[in-house]
């Protein structure tokens, strides 16, 4: 069994590392891009600031995606489920599939999971399955084993 309260809470501290990661890398960009402006600046010093606060710009969309992902994820409901929707953990063979935000593949419990969008194609094919329902993916038929 799963214990969902923990899952949630590991995606979590995953996601709220990824934000510390994305702020620290825009402040690094951030402060590259700064210039003194009480000495000339020559245009090799311009053209590198400009392309330091071009990267510093990115990774400050950056965080706020991640941002973002940690609000739905506050928002998702873990409870219980016995079909395909947000909040659902989802074995499928020996992959497990954490329905509601996109993260990388992580250990929880002893187990591998990743977390999937409802934006992903995969979900779509998911939305609504039950365990022991098939659905069809790229080609491929896919049995849901589990439902958490």
């Amino acid at each position: 069994m799963i214990d969902k309260n923990h899952l949630r809470n590991t995606m979590l501290a995953l996601t709220e590392a990824e934000l510390e990661q994305a702020h620290k890398t825009y402040e690094r960009f951030l402060s590259a891009a700064r210039l003194d402006r009480t000495e000339p600046i020559e245009n090799d010093e311009q053209g590198q600031a400009e392309t330091a606060a071009d990267l510093a710009e990115a990774f400050d969309d950056r965080e706020h995606q991640v941002e973002a992902k940690i609000s739905a994820l506050n928002a998702l409901d873990f409870g219980p489920k016995t079909e395909v929707a947000p909040g659902a953990a989802v074995r499928i063979g020996d992959r497990y599939l954490v329905i509601g935000v996109s993260t990388g593949e992580f250990s929880c419990q002893g187990q591998k999971f990743i977390g999937v969008s409802q934006a992903a194609p995969i979900y779509e094919a998911l939305e609504g399955k039950r365990a022991g329902e098939f659905c069809e993916f790229r080609g491929r038929k896919l049995k849901v084993t589990e439902v958490y």
